[in-house]
């Protein structure tokens, strides 16, 4: 066990859910063309006036309410002034001593144990543009498509003593923000990026050490890679009594490890004060109350309810509650009648693997649909009715596992498809008959063993009828068929 701790904070960023600029009507976009999203006030031109994004505040007063801040009803933008070439303005506009809210907390799970992690602030700022640094040419490019975008930067208070906690907060604070629909959540397009404030201390030591800053991590893995190697990489320093420097580092994913950005820099290098072609933002009731009506069943409410109603496990409602469109289904489903462990098992089983591998997409509509890779779309009716078959003892789970994939090359529907392909279970009890004593009569060594004792030869034997009957006879009448024959004294 090591003789250090860490003590971790963590500064998201992520990006509004807006159609435009945080203030200007410049279009927000990923993948357009350099510089083609951009009009005066995001390029910093001399005289250009900001105005602030109503919808913009909307989405910070629905992220505030989601994790329970004192929202504040005057706050105030202020001029965060640092030389870069992709800020043209020479500042970014930011909020710094009165931003819109106060306070909050982030609830997660680790290992299945419920956690907590309170927050500092939640305040409303734009964004930077983008510097390309190729490598192949002595010159930079500067892109400011999204200069002038419009973010929350949520600001943890250092709560967090390790990599898996840090990593666990990051995506608990994902699904809750893409839930409420205050962002996208597309990491690899940016819309939430992290920054990690990082240092050791003594084990029982009060004091914190000195803080380093690992800049811009937008994916989980590399927050928790990259935390892991500062941790160690200071923990070593200390060890050896090396001073650890106050500084911003960056994490390579390809080295595994992190590399000086700048040295750090405090409040006061940044010289703040209030923006004076903004007035204060004040929020009233009506703004606050819309906002309010607007959310819709949080992550962890979600959890506790399918819980709760269904019966289901916690990793089974954990599993649901992270995949956009699974809980809506199942509600949906139930609600047609459904089994909902059997639908739990559709969902997170065939059905996420073929969604993760690009196989199947869920559709927006009223039926709640299913889109295989032709385009071919299924109701979820249909596959209510695939798990009716299977119930009915018509179809086994890997017979339905085969209809439900031709259903998503066809669109047809369940009991269609299982005809067309004749895949519907032999249980009639003669047709299996034959099929065991065909296997008996062509197996005698194995059918001898096992009566003298070597019962672990039914799966064998099990397995002979099904590759007979093309793994369609029904195995809960198999079993006893073939336990009294194989039991039956020889004629």
């Amino acid at each position: 066990m090591s003789a250090y701790e860490a003590v971790i904070g963590l500064e998201v960023h992520a990006q509004l859910k807006t159609q435009a600029k945080m203030f200007s009507d410049a279009p927000v976009g990923f993948g357009a063309a350099p510089n083609s999203l951009v009009h005066e006030v995001c390029a910093g031109h001399p005289g250009s006036l900001p105005t602030v994004n109503g919808q913009a505040v909307r989405l910070a007063i629905r992220a505030g309410l989601a994790l329970s801040c004192a929202l504040q009803r005057v706050s105030v933008f202020s001029r965060k002034h640092y030389f870069y070439p992709d800020l043209p303005k020479g500042y970014q506009i930011s909020q710094y001593d009165m931003p819109i809210c106060w306070g909050g907390v982030v609830a997660y799970e680790l290992d299945g144990e419920p956690r907590a992690c309170d927050l500092t602030r939640i305040h409303l700022e734009e964004d930077s543009g983008k510097s390309a640094h190729t490598g192949e040419e002595s010159t930079s490019h500067i892109d400011l498509n999204r200069a002038g975008t419009p973010l929350i930067e949520i600001v943890s208070e250092p709560s967090l003593r390790s990599p898996e906690e840090a990593a666990a907060y990051f995506k608990a604070l994902h699904q809750l923000l893409v839930c409420v629909g205050v962002t996208e959540g597309v990491l690899a397009e940016g819309h939430m990026r992290c920054d990690a404030n990082v240092s050791v201390r003594p084990v029982g030591q009060e004091a914190f050490g000195t803080k380093v800053e690992i800049k811009n991590l937008n994916s989980f893995k590399f927050l928790k890679d990259a935390l892991a190697f500062e941790i160690r990489r200071q923990t070593a320093c200390a060890q050896a009594g090396e001073v650890i420097e106050q500084e911003t580092r960056l994490w390579d994913d390809t080295t595994k490890q992190t590399f000086v950005l700048r040295k750090k820099e405090g409040a006061a290098d940044y010289r703040y004060f209030p923006e004076p072609d903004l007035p204060p933002l004040v929020l009233d009731d009506a703004w606050i109350e819309a906002e309010r009506a607007a959310l819709p069943e949080l992550p962890h409410e979600t959890r506790a309810r399918l819980q709760s109603a269904y019966a289901l496990s916690p990793y089974d409602a954990a599993v649901l509650t992270a995949n956009e469109g699974f809980v809506p289904r199942l509600d949906h489903a139930v609600a047609m009648g459904a089994n909902p462990k059997a639908i739990v098992n559709w969902l997170t089983g065939p059905i996420a693997g073929a969604a993760n591998a690009g196989e199947v997409a869920l559709c927006g509509d009223a039926a709640l649909s299913f889109e295989g890779a032709q385009g071919a779309r299924v109701p979820l009716g249909a596959l209510v009715d695939l798990q009716q078959l299977v119930d009915q003892g018509r179809l086994s789970h890997n017979l339905a596992r085969q209809v439900w994939a031709k259903m998503l090359e066809t669109g047809d529907g369940a009991a269609q498809v299982m005809e067309r392909e004749g895949l519907e279970q032999v249980a009639d009890t003669g047709a299996l008959a034959r099929l065991v004593d065909e296997v008996i009569a062509a197996n005698p060594n194995q059918v001898a063993a096992y009566r003298k004792g070597k019962t672990a030869l039914m799966g064998f034997f099990l397995g002979q009828v099904m590759k007979a009957s093309q793994g369609k006879a029904d195995p809960k009448q198999l079993q006893p068929l073939l336990e009294a024959a194989l039991s039956a004294e020889p004629h």
